[in-house]
């Protein structure tokens, strides 16, 4: 057991811990005019405001226009942001 703790920490180091990444944000459908408040789940690498845009021009779809992206966030505020988004929660 002596032994195990020092591998069990390298291991540890090894891998690093990684939080899961959101972002919420409003889009549009025109003609007729449609809004929408979302929430999308997106890779570490796309964890900023800009990449998430980005992610979501190419993500959404159905005729939907991205206007705004309104945070970037880990698991601490997806619960509470369900509701809002309602069928748009994960959607895309």
């Amino acid at each position: 057991m002596r032994h195990a703790l020092p591998i069990l920490v390298a291991l540890m180091l090894a891998t690093p811990a990684s939080a899961a990444c959101y972002a919420d944000y409003k889009a549009k459908q025109d003609d007729p005019l449609q809004l929408h408040y979302g929430v999308i789940e997106l890779p570490d690498a796309a964890c900023d405001p800009q990449s998430a845009a980005d992610q979501l021009r190419a993500r959404l779809g159905d005729g939907w226009q991205l206007l705004q992206v309104m945070s970037v966030f880990d698991d601490a505020g997806l619960e509470q942001r369900k509701a809002s988004a309602g069928q748009f929660f994960l959607r895309y």
